[in-house]
């Protein structure tokens, strides 16, 4: 078992030994650096109220859910960033009045050196199609504003582009939504040529698993290329294998599949992909485990200009997001029946789907909540964690 802190009462008793620590010589293993927590039950007003299995009904203060997120990137300011919840309740079906939106955030991370931890909810974007570029009906079909919801979309990536829009990588088609930087739909949803999921409106033939789609989407650091990847296998494939596309942000059109990217095991997901420099991608693969019985949470390095033999491409390993210290016992104390917490630090989360390079050998990392998931504590539903981590030789250094 790699999660070696079972309990915050075990995590406890070291904590004396964590904390003398701390002056000793630089640590060479990945580290936790900060951490700052989203409460499970935050939420932000609303038009209507978000709640599964029901339709959007208008209603004075009303309140959407907020996390947990499957994108994070850069905002302007120290510690803020754009966090993008999926579609919501973890299904088509259930999540046609989870609005689809952006969350801008800002992390006062707890570290050695103090920080609440806390997280504040700026403000948002909130994605609509009032010119009605979508092709097919949407949830708010009749409505002024055509607000989106996870009732039309599983969002699970973004991207900026050098034009300040918004791409989304998406799941239910797989398709690419393009967004102005309101969230205004601008053109209509981009399938991808010859791969189809069994929740795609514009097509009876799916040879995708559900949820299977674009969950993580890199753009080169030209800001001309996007590079999404298909989180499982396409009917016919090689069960390890997860296709990685390029799609050419000034012509708007597929260039085709530029690799080939391989697991270890065929129930492995590809949760995130995301540029490190100009030719180098983080990679985050998971298994579907969460608590005690997670094994696979990891970050690798890959190089789309590198090609390992049969045209997969080489990898990495640079972080096991199940074994980081936290030699400043940053993580405690915590609630009785936590997991994962203490030196070594675990993220036992089900879905980890973010990664963001932020300076140096240095990542943030959050989870999605699937606002019901327990991976910290078998008894409460988790929040959203988010995590700066230090990564010794992350850029081969």
């Amino acid at each position: 078992m790699r999660i070696r802190a079972l309990v915050t009462l075990i995590a406890l008793i070291a904590t004396g030994a964590a904390a003398a620590s701390v002056g000793a010589a630089p640590v060479r293993e990945p580290t936790l650096l900060e951490r700052a927590i989203l409460p499970a039950d935050a939420s932000a007003p609303a038009p209507f109220p978000g709640v599964p299995n029901t339709d959007p009904a208008p209603a004075p203060d009303a309140r959407q859910p907020v996390g947990g997120f499957s994108a994070l990137l850069d905002a302007a300011g120290k510690d803020v960033f754009w966090a993008m919840p999926d579609n919501g309740f973890g299904s088509k079906a259930n999540s046609r009045s989870f609005l689809l939106r952006v969350y801008r955030v800002r992390a006062d991370f707890e570290t050695a050196r103090g920080g609440s931890g806390e997280v504040q909810i700026l403000d948002w974007i909130t994605l609509r199609d009032p010119d009605e570029r979508i092709p097919f009906p949407i949830v708010t079909e009749n409505s002024d504003e055509r607000l989106l919801t996870g009732g039309d979309f599983d969002l699970e990536s973004m991207r900026v582009a050098r034009d300040g829009t918004l791409w989304f990588g998406e799941e239910f088609g797989p398709f690419l939504v393009h967004t102005d930087a309101t969230g205004k739909v601008l053109e209509a949803p981009i399938p991808l040529p010859g791969v189809s999921s069994p929740d795609n409106p514009l097509s009876d033939e799916a040879n995708l698993g559900r949820s299977n789609g674009f969950e993580g989407m890199a753009i080169s650091k030209n800001r001309k290329t996007l590079y999404p990847v298909l989180e499982g296998p396409v009917e016919g494939d090689d069960p390890h294998v997860r296709r990685v596309y390029e799609f050419d942000l000034r012509s708007g059109r597929y260039v085709g599949r530029r690799a080939d990217y391989r697991v270890a095991d065929p129930s492995l997901l590809v949760s995130d992909f995301t540029a490190l420099d100009g030719r180098r991608f983080i990679a985050l693969e998971r298994d579907n485990s969460e608590g005690l019985e997670a094994e696979h949470k990891q970050g690798f390095v890959v190089d789309l200009r590198d090609p390992a033999r049969g045209g997969t491409l080489a990898k990495r390993r640079v972080v096991d997001l199940l074994d980081l210290r936290d030699p400043a016992a940053i993580s405690l104390p915590g609630r009785p029946g936590d997991v994962g917490l203490g030196d070594p630090f675990a993220m036992p989360y089900v879905t980890i789907e973010s990664v963001l390079p932020v300076g140096g050998d240095r990542l943030a990392i959050v989870n999605d909540t699937n606002f019901g998931s327990t991976g910290r504590n078998p008894q409460l539903p988790d929040p959203s964690d988010f995590i700066v981590v230090r990564v010794p030789g992350l850029r081969g250094e």
